[in-house]
């Protein structure tokens, strides 16, 4: 090889290595790092960083909405957004927008996989979801307090307001179904018509309880609002 092809080799070298720094700086600068605490959702990150939730999604690689306190997020760029978001992804993300998922601890996610096993041990799945989706909307709800814990432990006069923490059966561990339908509702992709009652309408003696407005029933429960 002589001289100057020597010297255009180490050129172009140089010049593709520079070419490769400024493409990895790009991407590292284009990318904040944020750390989920409590109550965080993909669709109040996308309003906080002015993305959509589908394109949080994508970016991390994500099959659900499923939030963990705890686990680092990457969000690109709003610059970088049309590249990772597909152009067949926008009615889905305009569709998220409008059932932003919920983000809680293990811990209140086995409480509220049991409170589903023991509201609906004999239910279906479907039906199991439902209960799950029921204890989301109070959580959510200005009539409620404000954390699963705190929802499924509520006292209503002198009694819990779900019987299974009254006699126990809160403390039992939960199926496999009954996980599954709980990480299901927490995707909050089906919010029930925003029902925050059920009851099974063959053994539910209370006037009250019975004069609320019924949006579904599954399986031996039926749900209202």
């Amino acid at each position: 090889m002589n001289n100057n092809k020597y010297m255009k080799t180490i050129i172009a070298a140089c010049v593709a290595a520079f070419s490769l720094i400024g493409v990895q700086n790009h991407t590292v600068d284009a990318m904040t790092l944020y750390q989920v605490v409590k109550g965080d959702t993909l669709w109040e990150l996308g309003q906080q960083y002015g993305l959509s939730a589908e394109t949080l999604k994508l970016a991390n690689k994500r099959q659900n909405d499923l939030l963990f306190i705890g686990e680092v997020l990457q969000i690109p760029d709003k610059s970088e957004e049309s590249a990772v978001l597909p152009v067949n992804a926008t009615a889905s993300a305009e569709t998220n927008a409008h059932n932003p998922a919920v983000s809680i601890s293990n811990e209140e996610k086995d409480l509220l996989a049991r409170i589903v096993e023991a509201e609906a041990k004999g239910e279906s799945y479907e039906g199991k979801v439902a209960v799950a989706t029921v204890v989301l909307n109070r959580v959510e709800s200005p009539e409620f307090p404000n954390s699963i814990t705190e929802v499924i432990y509520q006292v209503v006069g002198k009694s819990y307001a779900f019987s299974p923490v009254q006699n126990g059966e809160i403390n039992k561990p939960a199926s496999e179904e009954s996980i599954r339908a709980a990480e299901e509702a927490l995707t909050r992709t089906n919010r029930l018509n925003e029902a925050v009652f059920f009851y099974n309408p063959e053994i539910a003696t209370d006037n009250w309880i019975l004069s609320r407005t019924i949006v579904e029933t599954i399986g031996n429960h039926v749900f209202a609002i």
